[in-house]
């Protein structure tokens, strides 16, 4: 009998997205095809400790586990216990910092491990959305003028208004869900919102408010990247904030697919994959977009680990497109041993 595929969901983490990485962790060790994967459960608690396979498991019931052992001293060393219970991959489910930042995946490479998603370059670039926004505009994506504040080199509401206008928006450079995010009309309510922001991150993005629809579009693959259709998310708040995400169930709306010219349909199409391939993206990757009246688009930024719920929209986007949840999951492990192996073919020495 050929031996299952074992799959190491990594989930939880220290990010403010600890919750969301559960959620997506446990419908994906639900959907996955039990024929074919052996699920090993590894959670990481919000100090940034990796947990054994028991307390898991706890985290994450649907989930069966093997044998490994985590070191505790340091806190990041991931050892199968011997070559019975070797992880074939690892599928990392951690949104936001230290997580989809390239930290965890360079661990991963270290180790020698395939995994799920992004590379290091393509994480941390696609995390930071100042570094990310630039490399967009030099190569003539089209993206919303923003700043960059630090508190060495800091940004006065007034100089803010004068580049960008009044409503804008000020949001942690890195971090995702729209934790941290606040839109500002006036002075006072700049402050507390860069108070708010350097909380999160000790870089903040001042971006222009850009009036619009927001459309999200799905990106799968490695060197051949393909487009699903996109979908719109319609906001029921002010903006799509974390409350209108997460906490209120009537906060926002999915349509899928959005209702759009066949053009704009593969515009936006064609410009998601451009920016995962600017962006040295692999694997996976949902592109945001805003669509003005006019019929303008703007690439807002990429989540190189999407939420990955059964409801949530990069997998019901490909699922519209043809792929169900549990083949959309199937490819992705798919993707990351095909490029291990083209990976493992390279020379690292003379």
């Amino acid at each position: 009998m050929k031996r299952k595929i074992r799959v190491a969901l990594l989930f939880g983490g220290r990010s403010a997205e600890h919750e969301i990485s559960l959620r997506s962790a446990k419908n994906v060790a639900e959907a996955i095809d039990k024929s074919k994967y052996e699920v090993v459960a590894i959670g990481i608690d919000k100090s940034g400790h990796w947990l054994p396979p028991a307390e898991s498991g706890r985290l994450l019931a649907s989930a069966s586990s093997v044998p490994l052992h985590i070191s505790k001293d340091s806190g990041i060393a991931l050892i199968a216990g011997g070559n019975k219970n070797k992880v074939d991959v690892v599928f990392p489910i951690l949104h936001g910092p230290f997580g989809e930042d390239g930290t965890v995946q360079g661990l991963l490479r270290l180790a020698n491990i395939p995994f799920v998603g992004a590379g290091v370059l393509g994480s941390a670039v696609g995390m930071d959305k100042d570094v990310a926004k630039r490399l967009l505009r030099d190569a003539g994506i089209p993206i919303p003028k923003f700043l960059v504040a630090t508190k060495e080199n800091p940004v006065t509401c007034k100089a803010a208004r004068r580049a960008l206008g009044l409503p804008l928006f000020v949001k942690p450079a890195n971090l995702g869900s729209s934790v941290g995010i606040a839109k500002v009309r006036d002075e006072k309510e700049f402050k507390g919102a860069m108070r708010e922001a350097f909380r999160f991150d000790t870089k903040v993005l001042i971006e222009e408010s850009i009036k619009g629809r927001e459309i999200e579009c799905a990106v799968l693959g490695n060197e051949k990247p393909a487009a699903s259709v996109p979908g719109e998310i319609i906001v029921h708040h002010d903006f799509y904030s974390y409350e209108a995400k997460y906490l209120d169930e009537n906060g926002a709306s999915l349509e899928i697919p959005a209702k759009l010219p066949k053009g704009t349909v593969k515009k936006i199409q064609q410009l998601a994959v451009q920016a995962f391939q600017i962006l040295c993206c692999e694997g996976m990757a949902r592109v945001d977009f805003f669509l003005t009246g006019s019929g303008k688009i703007y690439v807002n930024e990429i989540n190189t680990i999407p939420g990955f719920t059964s409801i949530s929209m990069y997998p019901k986007l490909w699922e519209y497109s043809g792929i169900p949840y549990q083949q959309l999951i199937d490819k992705l492990i798919t993707l990351a041993i095909e490029r291990f192996g083209k990976q493992q073919k390279l020379r690292a020495t003379l």
